[in-house]
């Protein structure tokens, strides 16, 4: 929480932090951090990659979902950027006319690294789930790890884990299983 002694960030505070930073603004205060490490990168497009074609275009999955990746949120008087967001497409029938969304996603995947996983973890997992955000995915491509969570009576639930080369088969996309491996495939001797 800001030291109420401190004066609140503002969007144009947010605005004036240099672009090679990531910035948000949590519980008053604005926080930045470094763009994400390759590894991160690459985990964050690999998993984008592995949940669109079934999830957004229907291919081998149900459709009716719509992703962005790193989009601003903005949800009470934050303003975070989540890795990875998705809406239900009948919640999200068009696209905002502004910058940002203030309509909260249907599921969030943070990925977590060394600079964002204390605001991932915290703040900003108690910030979607007062939004109401129904599913949070954090991934952590340091220990290739993923913990599912699903919001029940407006707590965090861990609801599955996945290490190794698991197969993921997770809410709320079970009908589109992976393995977990393919998102990190420089890791993998025969990725080529």
């Amino acid at each position: 929480m800001a030291d109420p002694a401190q004066r609140r960030a503002t969007y144009a505070d947010l605005e004036a932090v240099p672009p090679h930073l990531v910035a948000e603004i949590i519980h008053g205060a604005l926080v930045t951090y470094p763009r994400p490490s390759p590894r991160h990168a690459g985990a964050q497009n690999n998993l984008s990659a592995s949940i669109t074609p079934g999830n957004q275009w229907g291919k081998g999955g149900p459709g009716g979902w719509v992703f962005f990746s790193e989009p601003e949120l903005h949800l009470g008087g934050n303003v975070v950027v989540p890795d990875i967001a998705g809406w239900r497409r009948e919640r999200l029938p068009a696209l905002p006319e502004t910058a940002y969304f203030d309509l909260p996603p249907d599921w969030i995947c943070e990925v977590v690294s060394d600079s964002t996983e204390h605001y991932d973890k915290n703040a900003k997992r108690k910030i979607y789930g007062e939004a109401g955000v129904p599913f949070l995915w954090l991934l952590d491509p340091r220990g290739r790890l993923l913990e599912v969570f699903q919001l029940a009576a407006g707590k965090w639930l861990l609801f599955q884990t996945f290490t190794g080369n698991d197969e993921v088969r997770a809410i709320p996309f079970e009908a589109t299983p992976f393995p977990l491996g393919q998102l990190w495939p420089l890791d993998q001797p025969d990725a080529f």
